[in-house]
């Protein structure tokens, strides 16, 4: 892996890229291309699919440089044909593309779906919501990971601006295409990209990173009480603000994985710190920690069984690890 440049995916995202079946949100402009190559440079197994909207003069070219890039680098490419949309392009427009990706994930089974949302994203979005009105959720409307019905929402590029990923696009000479449309005015996004957003990152990029960070966490407690540390596959790992977030916790993951829990079974949680609730799912609490995934007893090997205990992994979770031959270790320096 090289580097050269200073745009890198975050720990936690390449420990659940590794762990899973990915698919990339590709258009071939700036940001997805960067992030093309960053997964192919950190070697993460991924394919791609691309809506073609032939709304532009280029969208033909970029669907064939799609196909290009993924025969060159052996994935698979999904490309489909939108229709033309009467009105509301950008909401019909989003419709449609996830429609797209969704019936992808259904059918060929992926666990996430990447997307290069970006910086001056996050900003755009938060100047919109504020512009209305809006509270502390809506104005941070983009998230690192966001658990969907069947798989993961995953933006692993909320750091970077749009100037650094083409920093290093342009560095590594990497192909992209540059989107016309981004300049129409006709969109409200466009406007505020073009009248607030990049200028003010352009200037203050530092300070609106750490801003929309901590304004992040704050969203988490104000609405949880709780932060997810980690998650690969079932497994999570919980940070409790308050001891009092712990049943809420369980029954926010629970609840995606189509688990309801009982009341006789919340107060099973609330009193004990390790419980397996109806011979499914482990949760146990140690410290401010708590661990959530299904529960499994196959037969460990001695080695496997001690490495857990020198990385104070929960007896109850051991299990699950071994069975999706997730390491101890891995576990532990990621949540640190």
């Amino acid at each position: 892996m090289t580097t050269h440049h200073t745009i890198t995916l975050p720990k936690n995202h390449i420990s659940l890229f590794q762990n899973s079946k990915n698919l990339l949100a590709f258009s071939a402009g700036i940001d997805s291309s960067a992030l093309f190559f960053l997964l192919v440079e950190y070697g993460i197994s991924f394919d791609i699919a691309l809506v073609n909207y032939a709304t532009r003069p280029t969208s033909n070219l970029e669907a064939q440089h799609a196909n290009a890039l993924a025969q060159k680098y052996e994935l698979r490419c999904f490309i489909t044909q939108a229709p033309q949309f009467e009105s509301h392009f950008e909401a019909e427009a989003r419709k449609f593309r996830y429609g797209f990706f969704e019936e992808i994930i259904d059918t060929q089974g992926y666990d996430t779906l990447l997307t290069a949302h970006q910086l001056n994203d996050q900003l755009e979005w938060f100047l919109m919501r504020l512009s209305k009105g809006a509270g502390v959720s809506e104005l941070i409307g983009l998230e690192p990971i966001t658990q969907r019905r069947n798989y993961q929402l995953v933006r692993p590029l909320l750091e970077y601006s749009k100037a650094q990923l083409l920093e290093y696009l342009t560095k590594n000479n990497h192909p992209y295409f540059v989107d016309a449309s981004n300049s129409d005015m006709h969109y409200e996004r466009n406007r505020f990209r073009a009248t607030f957003s990049d200028q003010l990152i352009a200037t203050y990029q530092e300070g609106i990173t750490r801003s929309l960070y901590y304004l992040r966490h704050d969203k988490i407690q104000l609405a949880q009480g709780y932060e997810i540390r980690l998650q690969i596959k079932e497994l999570y790992i919980i940070t409790l603000h308050a001891i009092a977030s712990k049943v809420r916790a369980v029954d926010a993951v629970l609840k995606q994985s189509g688990y309801l829990l009982s009341a006789a079974q919340r107060e099973e949680i609330k009193h004990h710190p390790t419980v397996v609730i109806g011979g499914i799912w482990a949760i146990v609490l140690e410290g401010m920690l708590l661990y959530i995934a299904p529960y499994c007893k196959p037969q460990m090997p001695k080695p496997f069984k001690e490495q857990c205990r020198l990385w104070k992994i929960p007896p109850k979770i051991r299990g699950y690890l071994y069975d999706k031959t997730i390491s101890p270790q891995m576990i532990q320096s990621l949540i640190k």
